[in-house]
């Protein structure tokens, strides 16, 4: 199953020719990722306040294939790849339309609110096996 997200390029996501500046498609993902969670019914903030687990980015691999302009409206577009008990790693695409504008792969891993490492509870994981 793929989750979407509806975005909107708004003139602050632009340069001054009117093209998504290139960190922002990290944004737009990481909505992705966040609102997918969410909607398992993983509460990030409880789990950081409860608990001090919090999600980091481990690593992502990116590619660029076509710019967004401003105005356009895009569709973020996530899937769980992998689920295990130290990371999650899922791939992510940023349409407007029928063409792709960009991909991503993303590892995600649980650390303590001071730095350390932790497992991924089996519990967020089902839920977002689940969701996947």
């Amino acid at each position: 199953m793929t989750h979407e997200l509806a975005v909107r390029v708004w003139y602050e996501d632009t340069d001054l020719a009117g093209i998504v500046y290139y960190a922002n498609y990290l944004k737009y993902i990481e909505r992705g990722r966040s609102d997918l969670v969410a909607r398992a019914g993983v509460d990030q903030g409880a789990l950081a306040r409860d608990g001090g687990l919090v999600f980091a980015v481990r690593e992502v691999h990116a590619r660029y294939l076509a710019p967004a302009r401003l105005g356009d409206d895009l569709t973020v577009r996530t899937t769980v790849y992998e689920t295990g008990p130290v990371r999650m790693v899922f791939d992510q695409a940023v349409w407007r339309g029928e063409v792709v504008l960009f991909t991503a792969t993303v590892t995600v891993v649980c650390v303590h609110q001071s730095g350390r490492p932790l497992r991924v509870p089996a519990e967020i994981r089902q839920k977002i096996e689940t969701i996947a």
